[in-house]
């Protein structure tokens, strides 16, 4: 084996050609016929060899490694002819030759490595003389080889070489390999004769020769390589050749991406594909650049990043500043260590560029699922304006609805910590107010795996009607986390429905989503019981199980009359004689308190508002109270006001009520009237002019804001960070001052607050398999 890694420099010389190309006057023509022409008689030559020695002399005199049978003289120069110093000349020749042509071919190939900047720590060898020789890349390979002549040993030298012979070799089918294989575009070789699979034989014969020569020789051959590469991949080389192994991970993704195709993700392969908006100013300078701080910190999820920002304009006139954006967005990402991308989009407004990018962003199943965008803390500023940070807020929120893409807003994001600094000890509050498929707990696991939320002690809220059969609520809980293998602990909390109002129709539109993804997935009964929004509808008096399904999907929403719409009452004959396309009706189930509601029998129904061949139960009553979409929403008979002329003004305001409860009912503010007048809503600009004192239900929706909030300060004041659930936004125009006021509320006193909202969409499993 030996004898191989000493015998194979000799042949060599067939790259003699390729390493000079740069002085070749036509390197495409006389590249491939000098190599192939150089390897056929190298091969004469040296296979002939053996042959002619095996018939001229005996095997026992070949076998004597130092010619002590035949006076220590040249084998070969014993059968010279004339005589035995013209094979000692030439030997001597030819290896002069071969060492001026390794000393002249290796240096300029040095040279053109340090000129191409592959290697910055080689510029020094780039300088040329006059004449155009690399002169210090010369003297360094002379220093070089004076080091091999050192050593003394040719048995131990030639190995060594023979290792870097073969890896140029190995490397130079891969390419060809590659290329051939993948079929580039770019990938045109003169040159017809050749197949992949040709090369691919030759790469495996390279490496099975370097391990058959010296296995040690071969560790430290390839470790040396891999070292030289992982130092140009940390470096960066400053021109882009366009390498085979870049058109690999380019057909490989192409592949991956094409085999997801666009079916469901299931739950268990899902994570966040995080669509970051960073907002740049005139100098294209991040505002909010903590927001890359806190996608650092939920890194465990490994998805797909995307930080974009938007450029208010015209492509074609902005180009140069889409450019210079896109190039410190890519800075941005590589200093605060985002394995993400960069994207700059220009459009006309802001508004129509997020829409643009939630609707685009992505491809296939590799399309982002969520949105992080920090909240807008001076939104009173010019909130009157059409390109007010109020408006361009509540468009995102509303595109990202639209899209089903689930929301990450920080709110304070300044006061969030650094990935760099230190780590936080205190408490990590996840409020959840609603189920939202487990969005919730899954970014408050994946906070918690980096190093700094690392120490916190995380606390699961559960929020409960005051009828929910608490202990057992909160035991199931606490059962549904050891599953889902999450160290929290688990606190429930009773609130009454009308303080939870903002999240009723979120709660109740996903739980026939719910109930049809476990059927999809086909989950069996006990593996149903780790929903967890069924461990809380469970305990629920009544269960979700009560509700007509059919009442779901039409109305979209589950309204607890008695505790949120007190003063709401039955419609007029007018607003119950509407067309069937704008008439909904709910059947609300609520406990009495006192005997007298259960004596309350309903008037004024009509037939065709009753549930189809259902008793009604003392408890529930059917009602008609029309909202500003022209849908109907069944409400307790009960809290009807009995005065008739009051039930008629009631039902009046009440059009101007949606199911988030943050439509304006108060017509004091000129933006609400003059956002009716321009969405052509006749109807509610008139009852807004017919009833100009009511302001009774934005009273009441900020005190259900006020309700909340005080819980969330009782139990969280002190917390390093409070995940809650976010309410949607409502789609009926003039609503965004109040939504937005009521988020207000419902965050005050509270410095560091994620806002989540999920698609209802279930993103969090207990089972791995």
């Amino acid at each position: 084996m030996l004898l191989l890694g000493i015998y194979f420099p000799s042949v060599t010389g067939i790259m003699a050609g390729s390493n000079r190309s740069g002085d070749l006057t036509n390197p495409q023509k006389s590249i491939p016929m000098g190599t192939i022409l150089a390897i056929t008689m190298t091969s004469l030559v040296y296979l002939s060899s053996p042959l002619l020695f095996a018939a001229i002399c005996d095997g026992s005199v070949m076998r004597d490694k130092f010619g002590e049978s035949y006076g220590g003289i040249l084998l070969v120069a014993a059968f010279a002819w004339p005589h035995f110093w013209v094979i000692l000349i030439g030997s001597c020749l030819s290896t002069i030759g071969a060492g001026l042509q390794s000393l002249t071919g290796a240096p300029r190939l040095l040279q053109a490595i340090a000129q191409d900047n592959v290697m910055p720590f080689l510029d020094v060898f780039k300088v040329i003389t006059k004449r155009g020789e690399p002169l210090r890349a010369q003297l360094l390979c002379y220093g070089i080889a004076q080091l091999g002549i050192l050593i003394a040993s040719i048995d131990y030298l030639t190995p060594l070489i023979t290792m870097f012979f073969l890896m140029c070799y190995g490397f130079v089918n891969l390419a060809t390999m590659l290329n051939g294989f993948l079929k580039e575009p770019s990938w045109r070789p003169r040159f017809r004769f050749y197949h992949w699979f040709l090369s691919f034989v030759g790469l495996c014969l390279c490496i099975a020769l370097m391990f058959i020569s010296s296995w040690y020789y071969t560790i430290v051959a390839w470790a040396l390589a891999f070292a030289i590469y992982k130092y140009i991949e940390f470096r960066g080389a400053s021109k882009e050749w366009g390498d085979a192994t870049r058109g690999l991970q380019m057909s490989t993704a192409k592949e991956a991406i094409l085999k997801l195709g666009n079916k469901p993700i299931h739950t268990k392969n899902w994570r966040p594909q995080i669509l970051v908006y960073l907002p740049l100013d005139e100098n294209f300078q991040a505002r909010h650049d903590r927001l890359l701080d806190l996608v650092y910190q939920l890194k465990a999820g490994h998805g797909l990043t995307l930080v974009a920002s938007i450029l208010e304009g015209d492509i074609i006139d902005r180009r140069n500043d889409m450019i210079a954006a896109k190039a410190h967005l890519s800075d941005l990402i590589q200093e605060h260590r985002i394995k993400g991308l960069a994207e700059v989009l220009v459009a006309s407004t802001i508004d129509e560029g997020m829409k643009n990018m939630a609707q685009c962003a992505g491809l296939g199943n590799l399309r982002h699922n969520t949105l992080m965008v920090s909240y807008p803390e001076d939104w009173r500023v010019d909130c009157k304006s059409s390109g007010s940070k109020l408006s361009k807020f509540i468009s995102t929120l509303r595109a990202a609805q639209a899209c089903d893409i689930a929301m990450l807003v920080p709110k304070g994001i300044d006061s969030f910590p650094l990935s760099k600094g230190n780590q936080m000890i205190g408490n990590v509050d996840v409020w959840c107010i609603v189920h939202d498929g487990g969005l919730l707990l899954l970014t408050s696991y994946l906070l918690m795996r980096n190093r700094v939320w690392r120490k916190c002690h995380l606390r699961i809220f559960v929020v409960a009607t005051e009828e929910d059969d608490i202990v057992n609520l909160k035991k199931d809980m606490t059962k549904f986390l050891y599953d889902l293998r999450i160290n929290a602990s688990v606190e429930v909390v009773a609130m009454s429905t009308a303080d939870i109002s903002a999240y009723v129709a979120q709660r109740t539109a996903s739980i026939e989503q719910r109930r049809a993804l476990l059927m999809q997935m086909k989950i069996s009964t006990v593996e149903a019981r780790c929903d967890p929004q069924l461990i809380v509808d469970q305990h629920r008096k009544p269960s979700s199980a009560d509700i007509n399904p059919a009442d779901i999907v039409k109305s979209n929403c589950s309204i607890d009359s008695h505790k949120l719409l007190p003063a709401i009452s039955a419609t007029s004959t007018e607003s119950s004689d509407q067309s069937p396309d704008h008439a909904t009706n709910v059947t609300n189930t609520s406990s009495s308190d006192s005997a007298s509601k259960e004596d309350t029998k309903p008037s004024n129904l009509k037939p065709d508002t009753e549930s189809n061949d259902k008793p009604i139960s003392n408890h529930s009553h059917h009602c008609t109270v029309s909202f500003a979409t022209g849908s109907n929403v069944a409400v307790s008979e009960s809290d009807k006001s009995t005065n008739p002329k009051e039930n008629d003004a009631n039902s009046e305001l009440n059009r101007g009520i949606n199911e988030f409860t943050f439509s304006p009912s108060n017509p004091l503010t000129k933006l609400v009237q003059k956002a009716a007048r321009e969405a052509g809503s006749k109807e509610e600009h008139l009852l807004n002019k017919a009833h100009p004192g009511r302001i009774t239900r934005t009273q009441r929706r900020l005190h259900c804001a006020v309700r909340l909030n005080e819980l969330l300060r009782t139990h969280s004041s002190e917390s390093d960070l409070v995940i809650v659930n976010m309410p949607g936004p409502s789609r009926t125009l003039g609503s965004e001052y109040y939504y937005m006021d009521y988020i207000e509320t419902l965050t005050d006193g509270l410095p560091r607050i994620l806002l989540v909202r999920g698609t209802g969409r279930e993103v969090i499993t207990a089972f791995s398999e």
